[in-house]
Formats: C-alpha cells, sequence, structure tokens
C-alpha cells in the first residue's frame, strides 16, 4: 500500500518521466475489479485528458496527485502506478492506461482496493482528499511539537491505542498502518499502549520518531516492502514488517511478533515495545 514515503517518491519519478508529455489516449476499467473506484464515468477521462499536457506530481498524503492542464488525476493507496517506456509491451491487465506522444505509458493496477480518479480541478468532493491537502505533511515544518500535542492531548484521544491515534481517522494523512511499525519500535511504544499513560518524554519520543523515521524512508526511496514507478522495491529496510516477522529484533535481539489488531496486523518487539 502506497503511504507518505512512496506517495512522494512516485511523485518524484513521475515528475522526471512523464512531466511535459501530451496524452494520447486513456483506457479506464478495461479489467473489471469490484474495488476499483472511480469519480464519475471512466469511460469519460479519455475525453477529459486526451491532447492536455502533463503537469506536476506530488504526494497528497498516501495519495499520487498529477495535475493535467485544467484537470487532475489521482491515485489512492491501493494503487499500482508504473511506468512503460517507449519500447516496452503495455500491460493488457489494469485499471487505467494513460498513453503519451512520445508512446510511454503509465498504468494504474488494482489488487485489493483503490481509487484512479480524474476530475476537473474542483470537481471533485472527497473527504480523504480534502483532508490531506488541508493538514499539514509530518515531513513539513508546520508539523511540529506543538501541533502534534494538540492531537496527543484531545481528550477524545486519550483512550485511543498508539495504532488508532496515528493511523487512524486521518488524523496524520500519509501515515498508516505500515509505515507506524518502525515508528513505534524507534519511540519503543507498543501498539496497543492507551495515549492516557504515555509519558511527556514518550509523546516527545512518538513525535521525535514520527519525524524521523517518515523522513528516513522518504529519503531511501520508501519501504522495501512496497514497489515504485518502475517495479523496484524501496530502499529502506523496514525493521518490523512482513520481511522481518520472526527475526530477532535489531535493537535487542527479542523474536518480532505478529498479531491482528484494528483490523490489520500489527509487527512489535516484546523486549523493546512492553504493553
Amino acid at each position: 500500500m502506497i503511504e507518505l514515503p512512496e506517495a512522494i517518491e512516485i511523485s518524484r519519478q513521475l515528475n522526471e518521466t512523464i512531466q511535459g508529455k501530451k496524452v494520447t489516449n486513456v483506457t479506464a476499467a478495461q479489467t473489471p475489479h469490484k474495488f476499483a473506484w472511480y469519480h464519475g464515468d471512466p469511460d469519460q477521462y479519455h475525453n477529459l485528458l486526451t491532447g492536455k499536457t502533463i503537469g506536476s506530481a506530488r504526494g497528497v498524503g498516501a495519495m499520487v496527485e498529477i495535475k493535467v492542464e485544467d484537470a487532475v488525476i489521482l491515485f489512492s493507496e491501493g494503487v499500482s502506478v508504473r511506468y512503460h517506456g517507449d519500447t516496452e509491451k503495455h500491460p493488457k491487465k489494469h485499471q487505467l492506461l494513460i498513453e503519451f506522444d512520445d508512446y510511454s505509458a503509465i498504468s494504474g493496477s488494482i489488487q485489493m482496493y483503490g481509487g484512479l480518479f480524474c476530475f476537473r480541478q474542483g470537481e471533485f468532493d472527497n473527504w480523504y482528499y480534502s483532508v490531506a491537502q488541508e493538514k499539514p505533511s509530518p515531513m513539513s515544518e508546520k508539523f511540529d511539537q506543538v501541533y502534534f500535542d494538540n492531537i496527543v492531548s484531545d481528550p477524545k484521544n486519550s483512550g485511543l491505542s498508539a495504532k488508532a491515534l496515528l493511523a487512524t481517522e486521518q488524523r496524520i494523512p500519509g501515515l498508516g498502518n505500515g509505515v507506524l511499525q518502525d515508528i513505534l519500535l524507534n519511540a519503543g511504544i507498543h501498539p496497543k499502549r492507551k495515549v492516557k499513560t504515555f509519558t511527556e518524554q514518550e509523546k516527545l519520543n512518538i513525535f521525535n520518531s514520527v519525524k524521523s523515521t517518515l523522513a528516513e524512508m522518504t529519503f531511501q526511496g520508501g519501504r522495501d516492502t512496497e514497489r515504485d514507478l518502475f517495479g523496484c522495491y524501496g530502499g529502506y529496510k523496514t525493521k518490523l514488517s512482513k520481511n522481518t516477522v520472526g527475526n530477532p529484533c535489531p535493537v535487542c535481539g527479542e523474536i518480532i511478533k505478529k498479531e491482528t489488531y484494528l483490523g490489520g496486523s500489527i509487527y512489535f518487539c516484546p523486549g523493546c515495545q512492553k504493553l
């Protein structure tokens, strides 16, 4: 799943590969998928985009946004976005294929669920998209300790777990269950720990870990559990993930464990992250 580091990396790669190209053809919803979401009629994507020039791309929370003159292409977290060079065969199965005047293309495909939205600027009313644009990115200076303390100190959040606080309800857009694992390990906090039990030092540790861990993940091109625009895994070696469960913790040597919690998996070190 795309989260903040991958959204930033894929956007950077898109700016280097397709910016300035003209759209010549758009094919949407070719391969049916029950959990592929579109804006309006996907058959109209061709008319909306064809003949227009690709502008800049950016990460918006866990989404990838591409400006196309007066229109926008938006990929949500569950979409695999791939670039296909002018000599490569375009994939036969996809939920969205956008072809350019130099015979290159990008495609969007879905395994579990995801949104492939094309719309005129200002015509897309989506809560996740709006919140991700309104709230400061944890990579920005506006996301400072005061801002984070306001989230933690909100009385409505006192009974939440660390996972629920950081990775649900879009409190921090782009920070999902994937990047959460290493953030909490680096802070020494168990995913099930209640917010009301945090000490002031632990709150500071979590804030610093959010900033530093996401920065490291982004600097290294995303996590090694996720693929980039070219299908390559990111350079950041996850400490807690499907790749490391059952292995010794890199900090203390305890065996990394996996549990199901709040509708997803959590990974933790019983030595570093006491409950």
